[in-house]
C-alpha cells in the first residue's frame, strides 16, 4: 500500500506499513506503482509484464486454442461453449400465461474460478 498522507495530494513512492487491506480499489496506475515500489522494478517494465500476461491469456482462451488459462494458485480462466437453444413455449412465472421464449444462438462464455491461495486470502 502506498503512503498517501504527504499533504500535497500526491502519492509518495515510499511504501507504507504492510497492510492486509485497502480502503479503496486501485486503478491501473496505482497497481503499477504499487508493484513497481514493492519489487523495485520500473513502472514501464511492470506495465510491459502485465501487457504480456494479457497476451498470454488471450492466446489460451481465444476461439481455436486450449480454452483455459491458469494463474498458479490464484485463478483459472476458462471458456464454456453454450449450445444453441430453440424457441419454445412455456408459462411466464409472472403472468401465468403461455408465452414463446425466443431462440438463442450458440455462444461462448468466460468463467473465472478462484483457486486455493485466492480463497485463503478472502477468508
Amino acid at each position: 500500500m502506498l503512503d498517501n498522507d504527504t499533504g500535497s495530494g500526491r502519492i509518495s513512492l515510499m511504501p507504507a506499513k504492510k497492510s492486509t487491506s485497502t480502503e479503496s480499489k486501485f486503478n491501473k496506475t496505482q497497481i503499477l506503482e504499487h508493484i513497481s515500489v514493492s519489487t523495485g522494478v520500473a513502472k514501464k517494465d511492470v506495465s510491459a509484464v502485465l501487457d504480456s500476461l494479457a497476451e498470454v491469456i488471450q492466446l489460451h482462451v481465444n476461439k481455436k486454442s486450449v480454452g483455459e488459462f491458469v494463474l498458479p494458485g490464484l485463478l483459472k480462466i476458462s471458456t464454456v461453449k453454450k449450445p444453441a437453444v430453440k424457441a419454445r413455449k412455456g408459462i411466464s412465472p409472472f403472468t401465468k400465461e403461455e408465452v414463446v421464449f425466443k431462440a438463442r444462438p450458440a455462444s461462448t462464455a468466460v468463467k473465472v474460478r478462484p483457486l486455493k491461495k485466492l480463497k485463503e486470502m478472502v477468508l
